[in-house]
């Protein structure tokens, strides 16, 4: 049975223009820089130098507003019907979610390309170099091929009509084996140090190194070093002596070259926090507020063809293009400026509420702070401030530090005083450092230490503080 009913629904939704100005809070300086070029380029009514614009004091005193005021007075009905809507309302942004990806900060050789570079040694040509580039390109990060063989050759037949059998593949994997670094193209840790052990020099410590790693991984990765001594009848001398040279291994191999080719460790700061007479300065980085202008020679074009006699279909499409780039012009300095605001805002609050900390930069001086406690004082949503806080840094005199690492929450020790979760896992932190490595503490002895030191809290909460340090459980922190 059909019936029809009025139903009063409220429901909110975000603009285009809303969405866009969330994606650019949360870009780091590095990232905003590329989305700014990026801008710049896609479209010509934005303008980067003074020199470019008309002399005009409001305008020049204004670079935000821009006189903006001069094209939005400009009559354009004349050249759009009901139906011409322009293009940039109807997206959310000039880009599609395929081009917002990460840019590489360097532009050096990549870890495949390094790979395959190395192939030029072999004598692989035809089908075979094409087969151990496909197993290049199916490397991780970390130089593993974390496919079974006759996965790849399923792939191979259905993506480049090669038909190889497993040992045929398994054969140009033997290859892959020999490029450097050494341990690439292993399937797991236990064969990626294997790898590496057998291109070492032979000698006593290097071949029962390669023993334990074949034979014993297991015991070896739990630390069950007492069995290993067992099982190969040797003393504690050797043990310790071949440990130390699979120590020395890489179980990373690709990871080294791709941190080489990455932003070389360096981290642009969004704001820097200076101490100045005793007082604390705030300031935002300037490649965080670049000067931009609306483009007068296109605001002058609108004119122009608003003034025009003659309106045929060519200076109609012209005016939806000209109002278009000028419409998203003036967004984007706009949305620059909020952005820029946020930013302040938020670190100013920030700033206040752990200003004994940044006077003196002793952590235990940390107050408890959660993202509502800074969203509530600037009144902006908990979002907001934590796409702030999830890929911000700030130069303080203590250092650079991500501006998630101030927050924590709160637990009161035992004179009852609010402290920072902060303070308990640098005290964790501590003990584990300062522990007998023979005989590690356990959790257990972990959290009466703790307590000890007025800190109440249970055995469970401490597991997850040592996960949250890094730090693995006492049987794995021994050492011989």
């Amino acid at each position: 049975m059909l019936n029809q009913k009025l139903q009063l629904k409220l429901s909110q939704k975000l603009s285009p223009q809303q969405i866009q100005l969330m994606k650019l809070i949360q870009l780091s300086t590095q990232e905003f820089e590329q989305r700014l070029s990026r801008e710049i380029e896609e479209n010509p009514a934005l303008d980067t130098s003074k020199d470019e614009i008309e002399e005009n004091s409001d305008f020049e005193n204004d670079s935000t507003t821009s006189d903006d005021s001069d094209y939005d007075e400009i009559d354009v009905n004349d050249y759009l019907s009901d139906d011409d809507i322009p293009d940039y309302k109807l997206k959310a942004n000039n880009y599609s979610e395929d081009n917002e990806k990460d840019i590489p900060f360097t532009s050096g050789e990549s870890f495949n390309q390094y790979l395959k570079t190395q192939l030029h040694s072999f004598s692989l040509k035809g089908e075979d170099l094409i087969v151990a580039e496909f197993i290049i390109g199916s490397l991780d990060p970390f130089g593993y091929l974390r496919r079974d063989i006759i996965d790849i050759s399923d792939d191979l037949i259905f993506t480049l009509g090669i038909n190889y059998s497993e040992n045929q593949i398994q054969k140009i994997l033997d290859k892959i084996y020999l490029l450097d670094p050494a341990g690439v193209g292993a399937k797991n840790l236990q064969q990626c140090l294997e790898l590496q052990l057998i291109r070492k020099p032979k000698n006593q410590v290097v071949d029962l190194a390669l023993k334990i790693i074949k034979n014993h991984f297991d015991q070896f990765s739990k630390k069950h070093f007492e069995k290993i001594k067992a099982k190969l009848n040797i003393d504690n001398d050797l043990l310790k002596k071949s440990i130390k040279e699979i120590e020395k291994l890489n179980p990373r191999p690709g990871g080294s070259h791709n941190e080489n080719n990455k932003l070389n460790s360096s981290i642009v700061p969004d704001f820097t926090i200076k101490i100045i007479d005793g007082e604390l300065k705030l300031e935002l980085n300037s490649r965080n507020a670049p000067e931009l202008f609306v483009s007068n020679e296109y605001k002058n074009m609108l004119a122009g063809y608003n003034e025009s006699k003659t309106k045929n279909k060519n200076q109609k499409d012209a005016v939806i293009f000209i109002k278009q780039k000028l419409d998203s012009a003036k967004w984007f300095i706009d949305a620059i400026k909020q952005r820029n605001q946020t930013l302040i805002y938020t670190m100013t609050a920030i700033l206040n509420f752990q200003k004994k900390y940044f006077l003196s930069g002793d952590e235990s001086k940390i107050k408890p702070m959660i993202l509502k406690d800074i969203a509530e004082k600037i009144n902006m949503d908990i979002s907001t401030i934590s796409r702030v806080a999830n890929s911000k840094y700030v130069d303080t005199p203590y250092g650079i530090k991500l501006i998630k690492s101030f927050f924590s929450e709160g637990i009161k020790n035992s004179k009852g005083e609010e402290i920072s979760t902060i303070e308990v896992k640098k005290s964790l932190e501590e003990i584990i450092f300062n522990e007998d490595k023979k005989s590690p503490y356990t959790d257990d002895q972990l959290t009466k230490l703790l307590n000890g030191k007025g800190y109440p809290i249970a055995r469970r909460t401490v597991a997850k503080y040592r996960e949250m340090i890094g730090s693995p459980v006492a049987r794995l922190r021994k050492k011989l």
